[in-house]
């Protein structure tokens, strides 16, 4: 298998696989992806959802350039395009302060810039110089956020970021993300299994499913944004749910 890579676009990042396998230990392959197609518009925030392994990881490997053995093409854009990723785990350096693990990744002309508004509105500028394991999960997990948008990313890949947080606390740091994704115009692929989240924050599901996976449906997130209470969005998951019964749990 082989990736190619192609110049014509019609988003800000263009995906195709048609086919991922996996070679197991006893020689057997395994196909788990095939023909999945999507595109990212510039400033858009986009789930891609489905059961759990069912590949929403894999493909993130693929957008990410960690998993190269497949066969399609991945396009992203025209120019420079910086991309942050955030984790299940923070992976968080233990050795390293909350300000050192953020300004990890910057190139070294930029490890001086000010980033107390990035650490306000994550609430940690007045704990940049503990270490992570004085921290809580909730607040790694800001930490990682802080890194990931440290670098002034065009394109952010988070792989189920808010899991296994209680949910007082996983609110708290979605509304935070949404805030940053705003003022820094970034584009998002999140991968999650939480239908609810997801139709919290995107502006458009993915829907993945089957064996091998691939995209079933593409769906528009409908209301603002500022008007998708609990209430006001359950009718949309609850038909989402009627409709695609494998993909989505309620």
């Amino acid at each position: 298998m082989k990736t190619v890579l192609t110049s014509g676009a019609s988003g800000l990042l263009d995906l195709k696989i048609s086919s991922k396998s996996f070679t197991s230990a006893d020689g057997r392959t395994t196909e788990v992806l095939r023909d999945v197609t999507f595109n990212l518009a510039a400033g858009s925030f986009t789930c891609l959802i489905g059961p759990s392994g069912i590949g929403k990881t894999t493909t993130l490997r693929i957008l990410m350039g960690l998993e190269r053995d497949f066969e399609g093409w991945v396009n992203i854009g025209n120019g420079e395009k910086r991309i942050a990723a955030v984790f299940q785990e923070p992976r968080l350096l233990p050795w390293q302060t909350v300000e050192q693990n953020i300004t990890l990744a910057l190139p070294k002309g930029e490890q001086a810039d000010d980033l107390t508004g990035l650490l306000t509105t994550l609430g940690l500028e007045t704990i940049t110089q503990r270490y992570p394991g004085e921290l809580s999960l909730g607040m790694e997990r800001r930490v990682a956020l802080a890194r990931a948008f440290a670098v002034k990313p065009s394109i952010l890949f988070l792989d189920e970021p808010f899991v296994s947080l209680d949910e007082h606390t996983a609110s708290r740091l979605r509304n935070q993300l949404l805030q940053l994704c705003e003022a820094h115009k970034v584009t998002v692929l999140m991968v999650t299994h939480n239908v609810r989240e997801a139709a919290q924050m995107a502006d458009r599901l993915l829907l993945m499913n089957g064996q091998p996976a691939r995209v079933i449906a593409e769906v528009d997130v409908p209301l603002p944004r500022s008007q998708r209470t609990a209430s006001a969005i359950t009718p949309f998951i609850e038909e989402m749910s009627r409709r695609y019964p494998e993909t989505i749990q309620s």
